[in-house]
């Protein structure tokens, strides 16, 4: 019993004392070893193959041969067996050679609070932590990746503490120094992983697609790989399923991988090496432009669809470093016309210099492509279910190859005359998109409107703005169109053109002016509208003497007919509407002279009870711009409720806003109406020729609504819905106007807020900012 008895408290001893912890104050001698709870790793001083230098290293117990996986002093190892591993009371690993000096020590992020441990856990991670605590590490070697991998190891970047984690190949098969060749996570452009000697690639694994790396599309069913790519990290690791299961990567001295596996039962190793010779793993073995393939049924280098060999007579002699160019380059005059060929099976080409969105679709991506004659090609970012996102290239395409059978599919950029017959059936395509996108609007063809017009005859132009030339045209059946044709010159291009067909193509109203369809035919972008005779209210109603042909009656009806149109955009569309360019030139006069809203081009759609957006680019029209769009960029219903009351005044009076300034107080027309307003002489405001033929009330009524219209503060403009009640005579919601905007002058006696008060004058006509000019 007594034997029993001493044997127990033995073994009790023995297993309370932890072999896989160093505590604070202890030391780990060369001979001595950490173990992990289940046996599995091992801390401790070693000596590589033909070596007699000795490291502090970690590795497998069970597995043959000798596997280490990190070495603390890499690049200063001990000479003799003299090392010594602490614990020192900071929480700080120190390394001691046999003169006590430290040739190695760990790096601790946070202050290291009470009874700091060395733990050595069964994932091969050696970590510092509070021993009361579990995951919260203070330091650990997962952090200081060596040349090898393990499972659990994250590789690429903490980017709120800015640290790196890569993997470095030994000096030598005996020399764990820091070799020639480092894997990376490199993060310019979409992340990719690239195999580096020095700071030159030499393998380039490739971004993550989803469910591998682009250059190594092989999953398994024996580990879980993750990528993980938000603001705070980005990196790769992966697991085992079978925990009796092992894998590891190795970064050798030569540059290539290897990927050893083995399990808990044979404890042999395996070795799967890139060793073999592969020309293709070498960095844009084929130059630029170019597909490497290494299948045997292929030449091993050859350009891509377009492109022609950038130095034939090299390329012939099997010299392919010079690369591929484009045999017929675009230009970004006809870029849109270009179209893409599909190629299967393909490793990504170097996405460095890329451009990505998690959230567009395959079109949307092909379509943004389109829009940046950059651009040279595009794929899914993420190749699971079907595909998702977008990723974009640019420019030159490097380091493309065939995998046969597995890899991604890519989409390169070509001009229309590679396309041949193809062209056609890409614009086509591209038109159908339109239409499905644009709720199925026609498309002409561009030989019908060459013949309607008389090929764009100088006879059948009604006019120009900043998209380009208006022409009238008349088909077989008489019917009469509106072309817009965009112009080379235009500021404008494919933006302005695809937002005035996605927003007015859903819009039905009598006040809105109604597309017909559209042509998209090589060069040319045209939008064809329905044929207004009377052209626009500005070539009314400032004119001398069509002015005469708008009564008080006819004003007041295109008065209300815009009001109309408004508040339909603002309030009663399946879209709500921003114009941003209401103006007298957009506003179109039928047969009738009835009023009707154009030109969409500008126009931005809100969403949900979305009410107020800005922009950096103020695009517009001097005199009817709002002051918080042109000074801070702000727009919103209200903007539009600013330009719509300038041009209540201008119809009223006859006058432009930009160019009036009475003699007396050389106020444009916004503060020569308030004057009047204010002195109670708001019908001397009426343009002369209208003479005793209209109805005062409607006249007070209409310059009322402009000027509640354009003050100067947004929150006191009426929406339209109010502006419409106003003019059919609702009193209860027709309040004093306040100061306009654009008004500042002394001595305005008023109801205006005290804003008014104290200002200096001013013109419209002296504010500088930076916009498009009217069309």
């Amino acid at each position: 019993m007594l034997f029993i008895w001493f044997f127990l408290f033995s073994y009790m001893i023995t297993t309370s004392t932890s072999v896989d912890t160093l505590s604070m104050n202890q030391s780990l001698q060369d001979g001595e070893t950490l173990v992990s709870a289940r046996g599995i790793i091992e801390v401790g001083f070693f000596s590589p193959e033909n070596s007699t230098r000795r490291y502090l290293g970690i590795w497998y117990t069970n597995v043959s041969p000798f596997t280490v996986v990190w070495v603390a002093n890499r690049n200063t190892p001990l000479e003799s067996k003299s090392g010594v591993l602490k614990l020192n009371e900071k929480g700080i690993l120190v390394l001691l050679n046999g003169s006590n000096n430290t040739i190695w020590s760990s790096n601790i992020a946070s202050k290291a609070g009470n009874n700091p441990i060395a733990h050595l856990l069964d994932s091969g991670n050696f970590v510092v932590k509070n021993e009361q605590e579990t995951n919260n590490f203070l330091w650990q070697s997962f952090d200081e990746i060596g040349d090898t991998m393990i499972p659990g190891m994250k590789l690429g970047w903490n980017l709120e503490i800015g640290l790196e984690r890569c993997i470095s190949s030994w000096k030598s098969a005996n020399d764990p120094a820091e070799g020639k060749y480092t894997l990376k996570l490199d993060r310019k452009g979409y992340p990719q992983v690239v195999i580096l000697k020095g700071s030159e690639i030499k393998v380039r694994i490739g971004p993550w697609n989803g469910q591998s790396w682009a250059g190594y599309p092989v999953t398994s069913d024996k580990s879980l790989q993750k990528f993980v790519f938000n603001e705070k990290e980005v990196y790769y690791e992966f697991e085992l399923l079978d925990s009796s299961d092992f894998n590891i990567f190795i970064l050798t001295p030569s540059g290539t991988g290897s990927g050893i596996f083995w399990t808990s039962e044979t404890s042999t190793r395996q070795v799967l090496t890139t060793e073999e010779e592969d020309q293709c793993e070498n960095y844009a073995f084929c130059g630029e432009n170019s597909i490497c393939n290494y299948d045997g049924n292929h030449p091993i280098c050859e350009c891509l669809r377009g492109y022609v060999p950038k130095s034939p007579d090299q390329w012939k002699m099997s010299f392919w470093v010079n690369g591929c160019v484009p045999r017929n380059k675009s230009s970004c005059n006809n870029s849109y016309t270009d179209g893409f060929l599909k190629y299967s099976h393909m490793k990504w080409p170097d996405t460095s210099s890329s451009w990505f969105s998690k959230t567009m679709n395959l079109d949307e991506c092909q379509i943004s492509c389109l829009k940046n004659c950059s651009c040279t090609a595009y794929a899914n970012l993420d190749i699971r279910d079907g595909g998702s996102g977008c990723l974009l290239w640019f420019n030159t395409l490097v380091d493309l190859r065939n995998f046969s059978q597995l890899g991604q599919d890519f989409y390169i950029r070509v001009p229309a005359s590679e396309l041949g017959a193809a062209s056609r059936i890409y614009n086509k395509h591209y038109k159908s998109k339109l239409r499905k996108e644009d709720i199925d609007l026609p498309t002409f063809d561009l030989s019908v409107l060459v013949n309607a017009t008389e090929n764009f005859s100088t006879e059948n132009k009604l006019g120009e703005g900043g998209f380009g030339p208006v022409y009238k045209g008349t088909l077989r059946d008489e019917k009469e169109l509106a072309v817009k044709r965009l112009s080379k010159k235009s500021g404008q291009g494919l933006d302005e053109f695809k937002n005035e067909v996605g927003l007015i193509a859903k819009l039905q109203h009598r006040n809105l002016v109604k597309l017909l369809g559209c042509c998209i035919e090589g060069e040319e972008k045209m939008l064809i509208y329905e044929y207004m005779p009377n052209q626009s209210l500005d070539y009314f109603v400032f004119d001398e003497t069509k002015r005469k042909f708008l009564d008080w009656h006819k004003r007041f009806n295109i008065i209300s007919g815009i009001a109309r149109g408004l508040l339909y955009l603002h309030q009663d569309s399946r879209l709500r509407i921003i114009h941003r360019d209401i103006k007298t030139s957009n506003i179109l006069l039928d047969a009738n002279l009835d009023p009707k809203i154009s030109d969409f081009g500008l126009a931005r759609s809100f969403l949900g009870d979305q009410v107020e957006a800005n922009t950096k680019k103020i695009a517009g029209t001097y005199g009817y711009i709002s002051p918080e769009y042109a000074a801070r960029g702000y727009f919103s219903p209200k903007s539009d409720v600013f330009s719509y009351g300038v041009i209540v005044l201008e119809i009223v009076s006859g006058k432009k806003n930009r160019e009036f300034s009475d003699p007396e107080h050389y106020n444009n027309l916004l503060g020569h109406a308030w004057r009047l307003w204010t002195e109670e002489r708001a019908l001397e405001l009426l343009d002369d020729v209208l003479g005793d033929q209209c109805v005062p009330t409607e006249v007070t009524r209409c310059i009322q609504v402009g000027l509640l219209c354009v003050q100067q503060r947004p929150e006191d403009r009426p929406d339209m819905s109010s502006v419409v009640l106003i003019l059919n005579g609702d009193k209860y919601l027709s309040p004093k106007p306040k100061v306009p905007g654009f008004y500042t002058e002394t001595n305005v006696t008023s109801e205006a807020n005290s804003s008014s008060e104290n200002h200096k004058l001013c013109s419209v006509n002296e504010l500088s900012i930076t916009m498009l000019d009217a069309r």
